[in-house]
């Protein structure tokens, strides 16, 4: 039972003649891990639902477009539209004067088109720091700043000289034109009601596919209209100018509130969300990735792009090469496309809004029921034995297409958490692109050269189209549960917000955590954990084997990552902040096991852990003396190895090192983990003067009577959740969680 275990048990009241027999305990703490693992299972199946009723933009009489519009105000959409429908006046240059391209750089089919789909890469490499300033920043600058560049960039593409710097221009204009996939979505998304996002991401679509119909008939029409070889260059010179002249309208585009419209739709009205710390890529990435819908969607994308992205290049020298086609005629050949699309977008928006006000699984289901004939109609396309029919039939395609992408934004901006849809974008823009579109142009590019433009084709058609379908239909299955978890964080945030207006400022407590969940990969370890650390109080975090006590640690330094949940910092939202951030606040950690390194002596310990103040040896200096003062035994042999130390000293240089940064709260696991009674009881009479000072500290200690004699209060953690918490001499009292303490191996 260790060290304490008789002694410990006997000084908290728990009289040992009277417990049963060490068989019968390690069958009932056999029982109780049985009993904890079905409870683990049970709760990874459980689902947080509400009502329909209760889901953002679920319910409720459907809204006119123009309505909707007005309450956002027209400045930001009729802005936003027109620059992203002059942004795919360029969209489609390069798939229709690839050959024209090619010619000139004098490099084969194959290479253009895999330059040309390749350097959709860039795009991503533009994504991603697009979507991280959208969650940071106004949007507006942002948006006007990259369309200018966009514009510059589009008009040194026809500047370029041979293929390499082809490939550079475009990389620079993949880099820009992000923003209208990233920035655009988030900033649409908070300004106008979620009833309109299906007509008005449609609606988006529908203008910039006019212009993008218009793209190829321009770009070739410039090029035949020029002349000669070169006249492709005088397409990009173009087509950039207008979207330079209206790039310096965004700035002065009004920023929106993040999320206002479902804390309307589920709170009633809005409230003013505190000061939360930026948003780390990492923190970012794994709350987007516990979103199911998206999960799924995000293999969805990958599939597609690999079908998507090569085949508009392949098109064009198709059409060149079996229907002896020159750039315009090639533009005017997939035109028609466009048309039957006009038409089908605006039904296609409406359905959407209309379904998802009643059922939003079924509506998500629409994007994956559009995309599963596409498998099939585009080797039917390639086929055809005339232009004609191949026209028909591209136009059927493009049609069916046109109309699932133009329901993505609407889709996946219903489930992000408002701080995170540019990121959240920009991770699918991600694997759609480098996972799907880069491997897809690189496999289309060698095949083309092989087998030919229709064979190449068909195939990547074949198998990306019907397995990015399958994906999202199997993601819309688990909506209702992701728009669930919003509803119920809204909540907590709102119910927070109204306990600070009523608490005394002073009173916030120092540590919060509310609805975490957090997993091992598929081992759900916290299960909606909450608890609160109030300033200088020192908290005993206890529990049996397995609880998720040091994991709760981990959670509140940024070390492990919640997939749902808050994380507060005196009364600051710090969910998404990285670990330095953390320590920079005043959030610092002594973690159980070896804490030194063993060949450098303790001053040189002390110096590598005071690092962070390298560039004030003064105050560096006077960091190293306090704590020398407060540990009298390290102060005797600054220049012994720390290797040669006890086991209590080195715990004690372990704990000085995190002393030098004066924390604002501090973390103990397992203090006395391995050590002598005498060296846990000098270790203790520390922390009883830093608990003197007014440190605030949560401790995880393996000892139940050592723990309870420095804390406050406790908290018993069973199997992730919080089965106990209250004045530590309660928990005393409690003779079968004492029980489970003692009888348990400590680790979680």
């Amino acid at each position: 039972m260790g060290q304490y275990g008789s002694n410990g048990l006997a000084a908290l009241g728990v009289d040992l003649e009277e417990q049963p027999s060490q068989s019968e305990s390690i069958d009932a703490l056999a029982t109780t891990v049985l009993e904890g693992e079905a409870a683990r299972r049970d709760a990874q199946k459980a689902e947080v639902l509400f009502p329909d009723d209760l889901l953002p933009g679920v319910g409720g009489e459907q809204t006119t477009l123009r309505e909707g519009l007005r309450k956002g105000g027209f400045q930001t959409f009729v802005v936003l539209l027109a620059l992203n429908s002059l942004d795919e006046l360029e969209n489609s240059a390069v798939a229709i004067l690839g050959p024209d391209i090619g010619e000139s750089f004098g490099v084969s089919d194959g290479t253009i088109t895999a330059i040309s789909t390749a350097s959709l890469m860039f795009f991503v490499l533009g994504a991603g720091p697009m979507g991280w300033l959208a969650d940071r920043f106004r949007r507006g600058p942002i948006v006007g700043i990259a369309s200018g560049t966009f514009a510059a960039f589009s008009a040194l593409t026809g500047a370029a000289v041979n293929a390499l710097m082809f490939f550079f221009m475009r990389f620079f204009t993949g880099v820009s034109k992000a923003n209208t996939i990233t920035v655009h979505p988030s900033m649409l998304a908070d300004t106008y009601p979620i009833g309109i996002r299906g007509r008005m991401f449609t609606t988006f679509a529908g203008v910039g596919r006019v212009f993008g119909t218009m793209s190829p008939i321009l770009a070739g029409g410039i090029a035949v209209w020029v002349g000669g070889t070169e006249g492709w260059r005088w397409s990009f010179y173009l087509l950039g100018l207008p979207t330079a002249a209206l790039a310096a309208f965004a700035f002065f585009l009004r920023e929106p509130k993040r999320g206002q419209w479902e804390q309307e739709h589920v709170l009633g009205a809005g409230f003013e969300q505190d000061d939360k710390m930026p948003i780390s890529v990492e923190a970012a990435f794994t709350r987007i990735w516990s979103i199911d819908f998206i999960r799924n969607m995000t293999i969805a994308f990958a599939a597609i792009g690999f079908s998507l992205f090569p085949a508009g290049s392949i098109q064009s020298f198709f059409l060149e090469e079996e229907f002896g086609l020159n750039p315009l005629e090639r533009g005017l050949a997939v035109a028609p496309g466009g048309l039957g699309l006009l038409v089908f977008i605006p039904l296609v928006g409406r359905w959407f809004d209309a379904t998802y006000r009643l059922d939003p699984q079924k509506a998500m289901r629409i994007i994956g029921l559009l995309l599963l004939p596409i498998g099939v109609l585009i080797p039917i396309q390639y086929s055809m034995p005339n232009l004609t029919l191949f026209i028909v039939f591209s136009a059927l395609n493009s049609t069916f297409l046109g109309g699932a992408f133009a329901l993505v934004q609407p889709a996946v901006q219903a489930v992000f958490p408002p701080r995170l849809r540019g990121m959240g974008t920009a991770i699918l823009t991600f694997f759609m692109v480098m996972a799907g579109g880069v491997a897809g142009g690189i496999i289309a590019g060698f095949l083309q050269d092989e087998i030919g433009e229709r064979f190449s084709v068909s195939i990547i058609a074949a198998i990306g189209m019907p397995l990015g379908a399958y994906f999202i239909l199997r993601g819309a299955n688990r909506v209702r549960r992701d728009l669930s978890l919003i509803v119920s964080e809204l909540h907590e945030e709102q119910i927070e917000q109204k306990r600070r207006a009523e608490t005394d400022p002073e009173n916030i407590p120092a540590i919060q955590l509310s609805q975490v969940d957090f997993s091992y990969g598929q081992v759900q370890v916290l299960f909606d954990l909450g608890f609160e650390v109030r300033k200088h109080e020192t908290l005993a975090l206890l529990g049996t084997n397995g609880a998720g006590k040091s994991t709760a640690l981990k959670v509140i330094t940024g070390l492990a990552i919640p997939e749902r949940g808050v994380v507060r910092l005196h009364g600051k939202t710090i969910t998404f902040a990285t670990p330095e951030q953390r320590a920079a606040m005043g959030l610092h950690m002594l973690p159980g096991g070896a804490g030194v390194w063993s060949d450098l002596s303790v001053h040189d310990n002390l110096l590598m852990g005071a690092y962070a103040y390298r560039k004030d040896s003064e105050d560096r200096d006077r960091r190293i003396e306090k704590v020398f003062e407060m540990f009298p035994d390290l102060a005797q042999r600054p220049r012994e190895r720390a290797g040669n130390l006890s086991g209590g000293q080195q715990q004690m240089l372990a704990l000085a090192r995190v002393m030098l940064h004066e924390p604002e709260v501090l973390m103990i696991d397992e203090l006395s983990l391995g050590l002598a009674p005498v060296v846990v009881q000098s270790l203790l009479e520390t922390v009883e003067e830093l608990k003197d000072q007014g440190q605030t500290m949560i401790i995880v200690e393996q000892s139940l009577n050592v723990a309870l004699a420095i804390s406050d209060r406790a908290v018993f953690l069973e199997k992730g959740q919080v089965r106990f918490e209250g004045p530590a001499q309660e928990l005393a009292e409690r003779d079968d969680l004492a029980r489970a303490v003692f009888l348990g191996t400590e680790g979680g």
